[in-house]
């Protein structure tokens, strides 16, 4: 058994998603459980430099985490051919270009979604590391979820039979950032900078509803900018010009019908920040980001309607909680760990930068949709 290097640009870690989740929670930790083991008993031990504009941050973010290389020098970690892999976690607007830059050089890359602001931007890249011959993927961090995990074990079960519908409800309050500090950069509340809620979330609802439910075929969609103006970082107010709310509806392939609420400017009052409720002829699911409750058809309460009298049956007590028969590592580690293992031993990966393709795709249709008041149907991709 020996130890195999991966030498691992790391950009746009210094943002909550790539400090927290890229950095701590998967790459440190992989290299504090010794590595990604192979099949062969090799491990790939990652040695990361990280790359951001401010030398004082990344220095300090260095060694902080024991991580010896950082620099401010992108074009020269990219020219070092020690170092085989590049990973994006900054702006959007930016990705495409890096990842091009990345590519060009010859370095297998991975990568944040949204991977371009445009369809036709994200299809470029996809083309250009095919034909380079690089391996590269995009992060799919939903499908890791223990919720949604648990929901794909029903389907795959056949808990739910034939599945009718799918509703799904994400978001909380974000705040302006005028009398509390906003939890989210102000970038996302720009349109000029690549903001907006349906470019960032309905790329993610693309693989979910893909992979759990069926491939989306068409969509309905409207937005709204509901806070006009915000406060940047420097508490500076500025005019918000992206979408902060979103309500849409997609067919499946296979006749199943999904909504999804999602919002910037909504108030908590459900057992999570994202929930999924799946009804399907022999029973149905709510799963959030951890929990799933179940009630199969056997257990269905039955209701009457009647307005003139005070609800007493307690609806939430007929439901059942899916125990937790398996222990979930961090999503965003497991799924490192399968991009590395799919770079050194080839093993099977289908989160590629084509599926971050599709969910850019399926935003810009949703935002087409919106403009255009109509249905828009989701055309195959030819790469």
């Amino acid at each position: 058994m020996t130890t195999q290097r991966l030498g691992l640009i790391m950009n746009g870690v210094t943002g909550r998603m790539g400090l927290n989740q890229h950095l701590i929670r998967s790459i440190v930790a992989i290299r504090d459980q010794g590595g990604v083991r192979l099949k062969n008993g090799d491990r790939v031990m990652p040695d990361p430099i990280l790359v951001g504009r401010s030398a004082d941050k990344i220095e300090a973010l260095a060694k902080r985490y024991n991580i010896a290389r950082w620099t401010t020098d992108l074009d020269a970690a990219l020219a070092d051919t020690n170092d085989t892999m590049f990973f994006d976690a900054a702006t959007t607007q930016a990705r495409p270009g890096l990842l091009t830059q990345a590519i060009n050089a010859g370095k297998h890359v991975y990568c944040e979604k949204p991977i371009a602001t445009n369809f036709e931007e994200a299809l470029e890249v996809v083309k250009l590391a095919n034909a380079r011959g690089v391996k590269h993927g995009t992060v799919q961090d939903k499908l890791f979820l223990p919720g949604l995990k648990k929901i794909a074990f029903l389907r795959d079960s056949g808990f739910f039979g034939r599945i009718l519908s799918v509703r799904g409800e994400f978001g909380y309050w974000v705040f302006e950032g005028g009398w509390q500090e906003a939890q989210r950069p102000s970038w996302n509340y720009r349109s000029e900078d690549g903001g907006g809620i349906i470019l960032d979330m309905v790329c993610h609802w693309r693989y979910v509803l893909d992979n759990l439910f069926g491939n989306v075929r068409s969509v309905v969609c409207i937005g709204n900018t509901d806070i006009p103006e915000r406060f940047d970082e420097q508490g500076k107010n500025y005019k918000a010009t992206a979408d902060d709310s979103a309500y849409a509806t997609f067919q499946l392939e296979g006749g199943v019908i999904a909504h999804i609420n999602m919002s910037w400017v909504t108030r908590v009052y459900r057992d999570d920040l994202v929930t999924f409720q799946v009804d399907g002829t022999h029973g149905s699911a709510v799963a959030g980001l951890t929990d799933c409750m179940i009630q199969a058809r056997q257990a269905t309460p039955r209701p009457v309607w009647n307005p003139d009298e005070k609800r007493l049956h307690d609806f939430y007590g007929d439901w059942q909680k899916l125990p937790d028969n398996v222990t979930y590592d961090n999503g965003f580690k497991e799924q490192w760990e399968m991009f590395i293992r799919h770079v050194y031993e080839d093993a099977p990966y289908k989160f590629t930068l084509l599926e971050g393709a599709k969910g850019v795709q399926l935003a810009e249709c949703a935002l087409k949709s919106w403009k255009e008041r109509r249905w828009i149907d989701v055309a195959p991709i030819k790469v």
